[in-house]
C-alpha cells in the first residue's frame, strides 16, 4: 500500500497541472504537424527531404530557443509557437508559398517553440520532480498517430486549425500556473539527479549520447506484428504510457532504480516480441520509460538554464535518428545486435552519471 500511495502522490504532485495542460498542447501540435507530413506527395527526393527538414528544424533549434527563454523568461513562447504552427500549416495546406520547404520550416519552427514552452512551464513548476515534464512529453505520441491517420483520411485541414486554436487557453493557463509556482519557491535548482563525481561537461556528453542511442534504437525495434491501423495506435499508446510512467516512477521509487530497471527489463521483451504483439508492447513501454531520466540529469547540472538542457535532449533525438535517413540498417540480426549493444552502452552511461545513493531524492 505504501508503494501505491507513493505512486498516487507522484501523479498529484504540486504543479503537475502544467504537465497535463501541455500533454494536450503537445498532442495537438504533433497532430497538426504529422497531418501535414502525411499529406506530402511527390517524388522520392521530396518524400525524403521534407521529413528530414522537419526533424532538423523541429529538434535542433530547441537548445538555442531554450537558452533565449532562459534569458528572457517573459517571452510568450507558447503563443508565438502556436502562431507559427498555424501559419506554417495553413500555407502548406493551401500551397500559399512557392515550394513546400518554407512552409514546413515555419511549421517546424512553431513546433520547436511550443516544445520549449512546454518544457519551461513544466520544469519551473515541478519542485524538482520529473512527472510534470514526462506527462507533457508523453502527449506527443498520441498526437503523432492521430495526425498520421487523419492526414491519410479525407478530413479537411480546417478542422486541424480549429483543433490548434483550442490549445490557446491551455497555453495561457499553463503559463499562469508556472509563474504562480515559481513565486511559491519552485526552482530548477531542486533537481539533484546527477552523480556529483562527474564534471558537468562529461555528464552532458554522456546524457546526450544516451538520448541519441535510444533514439536510434527506436527505429530498429522489430515489430513484424504491426500490420493494422489498430495495432499501430496501440504501439503509440504504449509509448505514451511508458514516457509518462517513467517520470512518475522516478518520483515515486527513485531515478536510478527506474532507469536501470527499464533498460534491463525492456531488453528481453524487445528481443522476443517481434511476432507477439503484447510482449513487444510491454518492451516498448519499458523502453520509453527512460525518457525523463536524461532530462532530469541534464537539468541537474544546468539548473540555471533548464530549457537549454531540454534542447540538448532534443538535439540528441535528432542525431540518433539521422542515420536512418541515409542508411538502411534493416534485417533482424542487425536490429537485435544494435538493441543489445546500445542497451549495454546506455546502461553503462546511466551507471556513470546517476547518483549512487539518491534514489530517494533529498
Amino acid at each position: 500500500m505504501k508503494k501505491i500511495r507513493r505512486f498516487a502522490k507522484a501523479l498529484c504532485a504540486p504543479g503537475i497541472g502544467t504537465g497535463y495542460l501541455y500533454f494536450y498542447v503537445h498532442a495537438v501540435l504533433e497532430a497538426v504537424c504529422y497531418f501535414a507530413l502525411a499529406r506530402v506527395t511527390g517524388n522520392v527526393f521530396l518524400l525524403w527531404s521534407i521529413p528530414l527538414l522537419y526533424d532538423a528544424v523541429a529538434f535542433l533549434p530547441q537548445a538555442v530557443i531554450g537558452r533565449l527563454k532562459d534569458a528572457f523568461s517573459r517571452i510568450p513562447l507558447g503563443l508565438i509557437g502556436l502562431i507559427l504552427l498555424i501559419a506554417g500549416f495553413w500555407t502548406f495546406c493551401v500551397d500559399a508559398l512557392p515550394g513546400k520547404y518554407t512552409e514546413i520550416f515555419i511549421l517546424s519552427l512553431g513546433n520547436a517553440c511550443l516544445h520549449v514552452a512546454g518544457a519551461d512551464a513544466t520544469l519551473h513548476s515541478s519542485y524538482g520532480k520529473l512527472s510534470h515534464s514526462a506527462i507533457f512529453v508523453s502527449g506527443g505520441s498520441l498526437g503523432i498517430i492521430a495526425g498520421k491517420l487523419l492526414g491519410k483520411s479525407g478530413v479537411s485541414f480546417y478542422y486541424l486549425i480549429i483543433l490548434a486554436l483550442t490549445a490557446v487557453p491551455f497555453i495561457i493557463l499553463a503559463r499562469k500556473m508556472r509563474e504562480k509556482h515559481e513565486k511559491n519557491g519552485s526552482d530548477c535548482r531542486d533537481f539533484k539527479y546527477n552523480n556529483p563525481a562527474f564534471p558537468v561537461f562529461a555528464v552532458v556528453i554522456i546524457a546526450f549520447l544516451i538520448v541519441a542511442c535510444r533514439s536510434y534504437m527506436g527505429y530498429g525495434i522489430p515489430t513484424s506484428w504491426n500490420k493494422t491501423a489498430f495495432q499501430t495506435v496501440l504501439l503509440y499508446v504504449f509509448m505514451c504510457v511508458g514516457k509518462a510512467l517513467g517520470g512518475v516512477f522516478c518520483d515515486a521509487y527513485g531515478i536510478k532504480k527506474t532507469a536501470l530497471a527499464s533498460i534491463l527489463f525492456s531488453l528481453p521483451f524487445l528481443l522476443f516480441g517481434n511476432n507477439v504483439m503484447i510482449i513487444s508492447l510491454i518492451g516498448i513501454m519499458l523502453f520509453s520509460m527512460t525518457m525523463p531520466v536524461t532530462l532530469g540529469v541534464l537539468v541537474s547540472v544546468l539548473p540555471k538554464t533548464p530549457n537549454l538542457a531540454f534542447g540538448i535532449t532534443t538535439a540528441g533525438l535528432f542525431f540518433g535518428a539521422l542515420p536512418v535517413f541515409f542508411f538502411d540498417f534493416g534485417g533482424s540480426f542487425r536490429s537485435y545486435t544494435s538493441i543489445i549493444l546500445l542497451s549495454v552502452l546506455c546502461l553503462i552511461g546511466a551507471l556513470l552519471i546517476l547518483p549512487e545513493n539518491k534514489d530517494k531524492k533529498r
